[in-house]
């Protein structure tokens, strides 16, 4: 899990994804690998979205806030305190979610299910969907039994039974090691596999241990289903990453927070070798973003508040080939405990404080670029030493990003075949020569990115 905000406390829990490339489904399957992640944007609307929007622009995926029924209240947390496995949170019924999922498969994006199974509530009282509970009791779904034994708040995260038996934030710990616990957790998942989900986000995975995922996962009716953990690297934890890869894709959050570290206060050119080059997790069993739902309301990664800053990282995050790319969309936030707008209705991009980020023209246009750039090796790579960087690749594409205080001319060098493309980051049209070069100017704080079978804006 991440960060769970409670009314007494803002806490923060750990969580990540990983994969292992030999026997897991590292990057999400096809030539459409970035995922739309919808935060709290309730099932109709998503849908919408869809056709709208994310089919058109070559997103793969869409990422869907927790379905189950939950606890009451207006915060976005909630969302994170299930109370039963029904679909019947303030994000719509099953039915809606059923249409969502259909409606998206025909706009050509696949559904992922953020999904909570490592605890269920932090007290008493009557869910989304009607049912009665206490901390320990959810009638017809675990009892007190279900339960680990450890009844304290994680307190050591050098401690691994601390990590994964104690409380995270005081939310009531399932016991996965139990048979019948793993076969519920399964039989929620199973049903949402039955609804048309295409795969899942698990959340607070560092809170289980690796092999009762592996089991858990082995129950379902699609055992090699897209799996995506939450696994939060932490120096010298005693639970780290890469213990989860043989389950399934791992978030790298050390990505996103060294991307805030670079644009912030270091120099682009610093980002050569991005990716293992940094130390992190192989490319093919990673998740990468530049901020999630918990990270921007924490401050560790960049969010839509740092504007320039936060547009060019997407846009450098889905033109290199690192990992599987999630695009944060959520909405305005002063409080950070503040709930959607609206319970989750989102009538129109850029109203009602829905940031819509997944729409905004800088990024939306660079899906497209990724998917046309799949598998194409980083070449041509320029840099000025400071905040200036551009690089190719291969024959389909190039891009270049101006992060200095002031505009650049230069000429730059490609292997992009001669003639005309269009710079999808603007829509003006850009000549390349029979040698592969170009000229072009960028303003402070803008990018460029030409993509080959764009001849035209």
């Amino acid at each position: 899990m991440a960060r769970r905000f409670l009314p007494a406390a803002v806490a923060l829990a750990a969580a990540a994804v990983v994969m292992n490339p030999t026997n897991a489904q590292a990057s999400p399957p096809g030539a459409k690998d970035v995922t739309a992640v919808l935060f709290e944007w309730n099932f109709a609307s998503v849908a919408r979205e869809c056709t709208n929007t994310l089919g058109p622009a070559g997103y793969g995926y869409v990422q869907v806030s927790p379905p189950a029924e939950h606890i009451q209240g207006p915060q976005w947390w909630t969302s994170y305190q299930p109370v039963s496995y029904k679909i019947a949170g303030r994000l719509g019924d099953r039915t809606a979610f059923r249409n969502m999922v259909n409606t998206c498969h025909a706009a050509g994006v696949k559904v992922v299910a953020d999904t909570v199974v490592n605890h269920m509530s932090a007290g008493g009282g009557t869910g989304t969907g009607g049912s009665s509970y206490t901390k320990y009791d959810y009638p017809g779904l675990y009892s007190s039994y279900d339960f680990d034994d450890c009844t304290s708040r994680i307190s050591n995260y050098q401690d691994r039974w601390n990590v994964q038996h104690c409380e995270l934030v005081g939310l009531a710990d399932l016991d996965t090691g139990e048979d019948y616990v793993r076969r519920t957790i399964a039989g929620y998942m199973n049903d949402l596999l039955s609804l048309g989900v295409d795969g899942f986000r698990i959340d607070a995975a560092k809170h289980m241990d690796a092999a009762d995922l592996a089991n858990i996962k082995s129950r379902l009716s699609n055992p090699s289903v897209y799996w995506k953990q939450e696994v939060i690297y932490g120096s010298g934890e005693a639970v780290q990453p890469t213990e989860y890869t043989s389950n399934g894709d791992v978030q790298e959050f050390r990505y996103a927070y060294d991307l805030k570290r670079v644009f912030n206060n270091e120099n682009l050119a610093y980002l050569k070798n991005y990716g293992e080059g940094w130390g992190y997790m192989n490319s093919g069993v990673s998740g990468v973003f530049v901020d999630n739902h918990d990270t921007e309301r924490n401050g560790s990664t960049l969010s839509y508040k740092d504007n320039a800053n936060y547009t060019l990282a997407n846009v450098f995050m889905l033109a290199w080939p690192y990992g599987a790319p999630d695009i944060n969309s959520g909405y305005e936030f002063s409080d950070p405990d503040a709930g959607p707008p609206g319970g989750g209705q989102v009538n129109a991009c850029w109203q009602d404080g829905w940031k819509c980020q997944h729409n905004w023209p800088e990024i939306k246009s660079m899906v497209g670029f990724r998917n046309a750039t799949r598998r194409q090796a980083v070449t041509n790579w320029w840099d000025n030493g400071g905040d200036a960087i551009a690089f190719g690749r291969g024959s389909k594409g190039f891009v270049a990003i101006n992060h200095e205080s002031g505009s650049l001319t230069r000429t730059y060098q490609t292997s992009l075949p001669a003639g005309s493309y269009c710079n999808v980051q603007n829509n003006t049209t850009v000549t390349v020569s029979s040698s592969g070069q170009f000229t072009a100017t960028l303003g402070a704080n803008t990018a460029l990115a030409l993509q080959a079978g764009r001849p035209t804006c």
